[in-house]
């Protein structure tokens, strides 16, 4: 069904097919390129996927919530509620949601922009093994299709957890790992770190969500392994569950 779903993003130009082949540099620098899956990306962000799978519903975006309670938002009655998010960010919003604490494990992504690419047209992105600082990097011109000299550079988990309080402290030892591993001789013109504190689950659950009367939680925890189509996929089925009842 996931697939059904990504054609008819595809076709619509909310999701563009990207590669099947991402590289593997070791701290050395020495390059191994592997082929498997093929990656896909949004061109106007993950957030534009959610709000096209909602389009037609009563919705309300860019919200705060406060709190959540069965059948409640914020005091207000909600009929039921699901939080599609990381259960410590669920736990911060519900009190007492009968779930088992999950692990998850930071990053911080820092965007370089030089004035023209620096790194090969067919790098496209590569796993870092055995870096500190640096875990994975991406061509993202070449991801959003747009040709932009932008790497967008991922933290070791590690680095990442140092610099949650000031992320921008991490953009200049991550700039550092990225021209040495890539061999760029010149700084960047332009850097942005993004805090993302709950960016993968150390291990998923198995099970597709956790419901309970009112008030259930999905997302891409819930499920054999972390991955959009694990996030649709417990949504789907939760969905599919509440419809049912």
């Amino acid at each position: 069904r996931f697939a059904r779903v990504v054609a008819d993003w595809e076709a619509r130009g909310i999701a563009r097919s990207w590669t099947d082949t991402f590289s593997a540099i070791d701290a050395d620098g020495i390059e191994t390129r592997k082929t498997g899956p093929m990656r896909w990306s949004a061109p106007a962000g993950l957030r534009s996927l959610a709000l096209d799978l909602a389009d037609g519903l009563d919705l309300e975006s860019g919200r705060t919530v406060e709190h959540a309670a069965p059948f409640r938002v914020d005091g207000r009655d909600a009929g039921e509620v699901v939080l599609a998010m990381p259960e410590p960010q669920a736990r911060r919003l519900a009190d007492g949601i009968p779930v088992s604490p999950q692990e998850w494990e930071p990053v911080i992504a820092v965007a370089l922009r030089w004035e023209e690419r620096r790194w090969p047209v067919d790098l496209h992105g590569a796993f870092i093994n055995g870096d500190p600082d640096v875990a994975f990097l991406a061509d993202d011109g070449d991801r959003r299709g747009d040709g932009a000299p932008v790497l967008v550079v991922h933290t070791t988990g590690e680095r990442a957890a140092r610099h949650l309080d000031d992320p921008d402290a991490a953009i200049a030892p991550v700039t550092a790992a990225a021209r040495r591993l890539l061999r760029i001789d010149v700084e960047p013109i332009a850097a942005h770190a993004h805090r993302w504190t709950f960016a993968r689950p150390v291990r998923t659950t198995g099970e597709p969500f956790f419901r309970s009367p009112g008030l259930s939680v999905c997302g891409d925890a819930w499920g054999e392994s972390a991955a959009v189509r694990t996030a649709w996929a417990s949504g789907d089925a939760l969905g599919r569950a509440l419809a049912g009842s």
